[in-house]
């Protein structure tokens, strides 16, 4: 059967997914390598080996990523083209999602924000890119390498399991003594940091920043476009602080923060549905 695949290439890791022609998805995977190029070759590979695919079942590759520009001619002899990997992100989004309209973000080193729609009946959706915020993993790693001396982000995410917000951010309750709606939101990042707070507090604390100000980044965002339904992917919503911390903000401030499956491939996913939307066609569930 005749198969599209999709490549995400990062600075080390690559991403990869593929859909048969009767528009079923094949389960991505990932790959590390020390650089681009033989992080994409052995990517590639694996995908077909794993999957019993023979180089003449692929009938496209469609490549993106800030990696994808090491890729400049057919990959064993197999056609690809590259997509832009703002309108990446909100295909696979919106995919994944099975919404008509939404808010995406893709939360990797930075976060980027985009709105996403199907108008008018449309057989592929429109990719608005709305900006976003250099707060991401990149903040993640280089907060936690100055305060906790901590580099890896699964070290960082096991330390903060044992961590209290309470004892790093200052919130409305800690300043006022009125019953009000939202006194457990934050009114400070790291405001009540003190002596007794703990490495799992700050570790805790510096993920709560990060998903924070992405949060509140796309309910501005959505707010803009009257629309509440708000897409999160990228490598950090598999964190497990990810869930109630947005849970959290989802009550808070009444919108559906989404975490689908697949969220951390919305990416790649989106660079292989791109190609359907060429030959006039696109998966909508």
């Amino acid at each position: 059967m005749k198969t599209i695949i999709g490549i995400d290439i990062g600075g080390s890791t690559t991403k990869i997914v593929g859909f048969y022609e009767d528009m079923s998805l094949i389960a991505p995977m990932s790959v590390r390598a020390t650089d681009p190029l033989t992080s994409v070759y052995g990517a590639f590979g694996k995908f077909l080996s794993q999957n019993a695919l023979e180089l003449c079942d692929v009938e496209q590759i469609m490549i993106t990523g800030v990696g994808s520009a090491y890729v400049d001619k057919p990959l064993y002899g197999r056609p690809c083209s590259h997509v832009g990997e703002f309108q990446c992100v909100g295909y696979g989004g919106i995919y994944l999602s099975k919404l008509e309209e939404a808010i995406v973000v893709s939360m990797g080193t930075g976060t980027s924000i985009s709105h996403c729609a199907y108008p008018n009946t449309a057989l592929h959706p429109t990719v608005t890119y709305l900006g976003g915020t250099g707060v991401g993993g990149g903040t993640l790693v280089g907060m936690s390498k100055k305060m906790l001396n901590m580099d890896s982000i699964e070290h960082i995410v096991a330390l903060a399991k044992d961590g209290s917000l309470e004892n790093v951010d200052l919130q409305i309750k800690d300043m006022t003594k009125k019953e009000i709606l939202a006194s457990n939101m934050t009114a400070a990042n790291f405001g009540r940091v003190s002596d007794v707070t703990s490495r799992a507090d700050l570790a805790l604390g510096i993920i709560n920043l990060v998903f924070e100000t992405a949060g509140m980044m796309s309910i501005f965002a959505g707010r803009s476009y009257g629309i509440r339904d708000i897409v999160l992917t990228g490598n950090l919503t598999v964190l497990p602080q990810a869930e109630p911390i947005f849970a959290h903000l989802s009550e808070m401030f009444h919108v559906n923060f989404m975490i689908p499956e697949h969220s951390r491939y919305a990416t790649v996913i989106g660079a292989a549905l791109s190609y359907f939307d060429t030959i006039g066609v696109l998966p909508h569930e």
